[in-house]
């Protein structure tokens, strides 16, 4: 995967290069719009080999919340402007960092918090064979992840569930979504393409969709 690693360090630097007047505007509406936090969210992830690396991202939540990882839309942590910079991916622009050190790659898995990718057994653990990914194929196929959450979670309460929102969203997300995303990124690994990297890249910036193991993500 050498052209790979080229491939990231090269565009991660041209990126920088050219968009670091934008991360600093972002940054700044960040501090202004959401007064009292950092403009930048740091979080301990899981990198290739299981390594924990610190995940860079603009902060789109409030600062003082429950800490569960796993987000609704309409989730009253998420500020409104956070919700924008969510819909139109740039919370992710300053991960062009975590790719020019070599800590992520722009296409592959996305970085589980510790917990989730611990728990991956057998064949499954390929995943962690991969830099962690900007975009990749279960992302690419999740791009709406909350909304389909939000989806669900009202489905259950519709039914007569009495959960908590963040239980039921969770369960959903631990017995559905997460696992679906492994199987992906375990056949990303087992049939790597640049070529489909960059269709994968270009998928994410146009908003188009792209055939990956037998169906359109």
């Amino acid at each position: 995967m050498i052209v790979k690693w080229i491939f990231d360090k090269l565009v991660a630097f041209v990126g920088l290069l050219f968009l670091w007047p934008v991360l600093v505007i972002v940054a700044i509406m960040v501090k202004v719009k959401m007064p009292g936090g950092p403009a930048f969210f740091v979080q301990k992830r899981v990198g290739k080999n299981g390594k924990l690396f610190n995940c860079h991202k603009f902060r789109t939540m409030t600062v003082k919340h429950n800490g569960s990882t796993v987000s609704v839309a309409g989730d009253k942590r998420i500020t409104p402007f956070g919700a924008k910079l969510r819909h139109y991916k740039i919370d992710e622009l300053p991960g062009l960092w975590d790719v020019l050190i070599g800590n992520m790659s722009f296409v592959g898995p996305r970085p589980d918090v510790p917990g989730y990718a611990d728990k991956l057994v057998g064949d499954d653990r390929d995943v962690l064979k991969l830099r962690p990914g900007i975009t990749g194929p279960a992302t690419l196929k999740y791009r709406l992840e909350d909304e389909m959450i939000s989806e669900y979670v009202a489905k259950k309460q519709a039914e007569g569930d009495t959960r908590p929102m963040q239980v039921i969203a969770t369960e959903y997300n631990d017995t559905v979504i997460y696992p679906d995303k492994v199987r992906l990124n375990c056949y990303y690994y087992r049939h790597y393409s640049f070529i489909k990297d960059i269709e994968m890249i270009l998928a994410t910036v146009f908003g188009f969709k792209v055939k990956f193991a037998g169906e359109e993500v």
